[in-house]
């Protein structure tokens, strides 16, 4: 078997890093790959120097002339329609599914011989939006840090919060003026505040809402002075800017430090990371990724959180603040502060489902059921 994948995207994003991985699970499985890629993209190097094969191009129109047999395709974003005329009819299209489709379009999606969910939760979303050629079982992803250098603690230090637009002229303009002020301003090395450390460690933007749950939390947060919150992430000028306002109530205990290129080191300076609301997340890899290292997770109970947290285990899970203005976050909140910590590497069986062996035996019977297919 050989597969090509495709992913032209030029930044590194969460679609990115499962495609890192599961090539590499391909590879485990006995598959060859092919991963085309965009010309600018830096991310697949530590792919390169390996046996998988990296073709850049910078338009999927240049995808199918180099196909000379009916091949086993798998994307990971969206394609063009050119694209779907030349490769749809003479191979075998299959393609991931990273974001649940509710409210969403499904691109070409219903128009794949195969679509893969990264969660039992994307899968509930993809009958309602007409895609029905599905493959039944959830591939969840696993925490991958096989991408970062070796680096040490004080590698943590306050950098760039606004990933800025440069369609946009107010964007572009500010642009001009972020990094002149960063360079006024040292870089400040990251010091645990004492107290209790609740973290985000993600891109802040519309999917995750971190606005909107902070909004009914952020007062509860601040009523306790013990706890602080830290937030290692960027996004958009308006999502950065409401997240800032909707935290006002916490002060100086909310600090931004913008995104960073090892979170590997964050996660064991957090005493829980937080997610965001639940409706428009796929699966959560910081999540995945803050249980490996040991770091326990606040949730909202609802998929698909419920798939990757053992509420009591690996996080506390409680009920959409939405529906009891932050009561039962309180509780859990409460709890935290004066429960002994949770210890997510002790329920073995909780993380053994997000393992690199489960995952390669999950790719390796994709693998197989491509085969059949092809």
């Amino acid at each position: 078997m050989h597969c090509h994948v495709v992913n032209l995207q030029p930044h590194l994003l969460g679609a990115e890093v499962y495609t890192i991985f599961f090539v590499r699970a391909l590879k485990a499985a006995g598959c060859g790959v092919t991963l085309y890629a965009h010309p600018d993209a830096r991310h697949w190097a530590g792919l390169e120097g390996t046996d998988v094969r990296i073709v850049r191009v910078a338009a999927d129109t240049q995808i199918a002339p180099q196909l000379t047999t009916r091949s086993w395709l798998v994307t990971h974003a969206p394609v063009s329609d050119a694209f779907m005329a030349a490769t749809r009819a003479h191979h075998l299209l299959t393609g991931f599914c990273h974001m649940p489709l509710g409210g969403r379009s499904a691109g070409h999606l219903d128009q794949y011989a195969l679509v893969y969910a990264v969660s039992q939760h994307v899968l509930s979303t993809l009958p309602a939006a007409g895609i029905t050629h599905v493959y039944a079982e959830a591939l969840y992803g696993v925490a991958e840090f096989g991408r970062f250098a070796a680096a040490s603690p004080d590698t943590l230090r306050a950098g760039l919060s606004y990933s800025w637009d440069r369609r946009k002229f107010r964007d572009r303009a500010l642009s001009w003026f972020e990094p002149w002020y960063a360079a006024l301003k040292p870089a400040a090395p990251f010091v645990r505040a004492p107290g209790l450390t609740l973290g985000i460690v993600s891109a802040i933007g519309p999917i995750k809402q971190f606005d909107v749950l902070f909004r009914i939390i952020a007062p509860l947060i601040a009523a306790r002075p013990a706890v602080n919150l830290e937030i290692f992430g960027n996004g958009g000028y308006r999502s950065v800017t409401d997240l800032r306002r909707a935290l006002k109530p916490l002060g100086k205990r909310a600090r931004f430090w913008g995104r960073q290129a090892h979170p590997e080191l964050i996660y064991p300076q957090l005493d829980y990371l937080m997610s965001g609301l639940p409706e428009k997340e796929a699966l959560g890899l910081n999540i995945i990724e803050a249980q490996v290292l040991g770091t326990p997770v606040l949730a909202i109970n609802a998929a698909p959180f419920t798939e990757t947290v053992a509420d009591g285990s690996s996080g506390y899970l409680y009920r959409d603040p939405r529906e009891d203005g932050g009561a039962d976050f309180a509780r859990v909140l409460e709890r935290a502060l004066t429960a002994p910590r949770l210890q997510p590497q002790a329920d073995a069986a909780h993380l053994a489902r997000f393992s690199q062996d489960s995952f390669n035996q999950r790719v390796a019977r994709l693998v197989a059921d491509a085969a059949t297919r092809l």
